[in-house]
């Protein structure tokens, strides 16, 4: 048990000199000694023995201010700099308080051997079982499943499932290139991009009050995220002309289209092909960009089956742009149920969508195809930094690179950013930009064929 869940109750604390006394008298507990700890004698406790003469009375604050402040030293975990009593007791509040919120044992089912390392960051203090097959499941143990990948198999399950999925600001690198996310989203009810059900991230913004505090908070996130060009996967990347007769330029962001997040998150148009040519449909006069999926340009993930048609629905098919260079030089983004499209949002880019993301449904975005029960769910009309407090602070949980213990969204922003301006370990920054263009290119050749 932990001392702090007991010194509350407690009428009196007797120590010989044990430093749980001196917790005791920050819990304002009658303390009893037996020998002569540091903080005994100066009027603050019951003492057995005489104090020394050089002892005399002080007040708590001026004991703690001495103990904690003046005599200490400490060093943050996450910068290695001297830092302040309170940095350090936040930062350990922060993981105390993650980890009272997970199971003390707890089985994950089908997570591939990289997943299960990392399993043991974000499920830090939980007794992990990893199980390959439904049928070995223990009724008695909350079960963790990745996205919605074995809904089936665990419908007739005892226990409430835990669906886990990579958070919002994820690597500096693809998934699917088995790069290291930074955070992750646990969700004891759906997931962010199951709309054919709630999610917890759903209830937050439904749900929660959002004090000023926490959206100044999301306000001073968002408007570093701006700043510092991060976005999901921080790929390198050339910049790209606006033609002077662009007169309103539409960037269309492409999806994997056997992905979760469109089976289970559009509605009637369910293929990058259909997405554009709606919106070509509907905007004749614009100058389209197509942005196909970073995983299908690197050949890691299929193209769709009809995704070489997408060049006779768009002006240009660009590849290795990063995002963030164009939500600088776009009019409007058109997407299915792409995380870019709330990349955009935080830019103030305007947002159509013709699918169910997570962040449509607002109030914040044009919506073509909403679903009506997905309507009837988020009735709620939210600002700008009350969905950026739910999707960024309240709903992921993220792991620093640096101490691989529990972290905020600042500071994965902080390693996002020094983390996409350093090396890749074993390749210079020369050679990594080569092999983007390269995958970028073969990508194009793709999708022409």
């Amino acid at each position: 048990v932990h001392p702090a869940e007991l010194l509350p109750r407690m009428r009196a604390v007797y120590v010989m000199t044990s430093q749980l006394g001196f917790d005791a008298l920050l819990w304002n507990a009658p303390v009893h000694t037996w020998g002569m700890p540091f903080y005994a004698g100066w009027g603050l406790t019951q003492d057995r023995l005489p104090p020394p003469s050089r002892r005399h009375p002080v007040s708590l604050e001026q004991l703690v201010h001495a103990s904690l402040v003046r005599y200490a030293r400490y060093v943050s975990p996450e910068t290695g700099q001297s830092c302040t009593p309170e940095v350090l007791m936040h930062w350990l509040g922060l993981q105390r308080r993650h980890r009272s919120v997970l199971p003390a044992s707890v089985q994950m089912l089908g997570f591939s051997r990289w997943k299960e390392s990392l399993a043991n960051l974000f499920f830090k203090g939980s007794a992990i079982q990893f199980i390959k097959s439904e049928q070995l499941l223990d009724p008695r143990l909350p079960t963790v499943s990745w996205g919605c990948k074995h809904d089936t198999e665990l419908t007739a399950h005892p226990h409430p499932v835990n669906r886990v999925e990579d958070g919002f600001l994820r690597s500096v690198g693809l998934g699917a290139g088995k790069t290291r996310p930074l955070s992750w989203v646990v969700d004891d009810l759906g997931i962010y991009y199951d709309a054919t059900r709630p999610s917890r991230l759903e209830r937050i913004l439904l749900d929660d009050p959002f004090e000023d505090s926490l959206q100044m908070r999301a306000q001073a996130l968002r408007e570093a995220i701006c700043h510092t060009g991060v976005t999901k996967y921080n790929l390198p990347g050339e910049p790209w002309a606006r033609p002077a007769e662009a007169k309103r330029v539409i960037l269309v962001t492409g999806q994997v289209e056997d992905d979760a997040s469109i089976r289970f998150g559009a509605n009637r148009i369910r293929s990058n092909l259909q997405l554009l040519q709606t919106v070509r449909e509907r905007n004749p006069d614009a100058w389209i960009l197509y942005k196909p999926h970073p995983e299908v340009l690197a050949g890691t993930r299929a193209r769709g089956s009809d995704e070489a048609q997408t060049v006779d629905w768009c002006d240009e098919v660009i590849g290795n742009t990063p995002l963030q260079h164009l939500f600088e030089i776009v009019d409007e983004v058109h997407v299915l149920t792409s995380q870019s499209g709330f990349e955009a949002l935080l830019r103030g880019v305007p947002v159509t969508t013709y699918g169910q993301p997570f962040y449509a449904g607002w109030g914040l975005t044009r919506d073509e195809d909403l679903h009506p029960g997905v309507q009837a769910r988020r009735t709620r009309t939210l600002n700008l930094d009350q969905l950026v407090a739910g999707t960024l602070l309240l709903y992921p949980t993220y792991v620093s690179r640096i101490t691989d213990c529990f972290t905020t969204a600042e500071q994965t922003l902080h390693e996002l950013q020094h983390w996409r301006a350093s090396p890749q370990p074993g390749a210079t920054n020369k050679w990594q930009d080569l092999i983007q263009r390269l995958n970028s290119l073969l990508g194009k050749m793709r999708l022409r064929n």
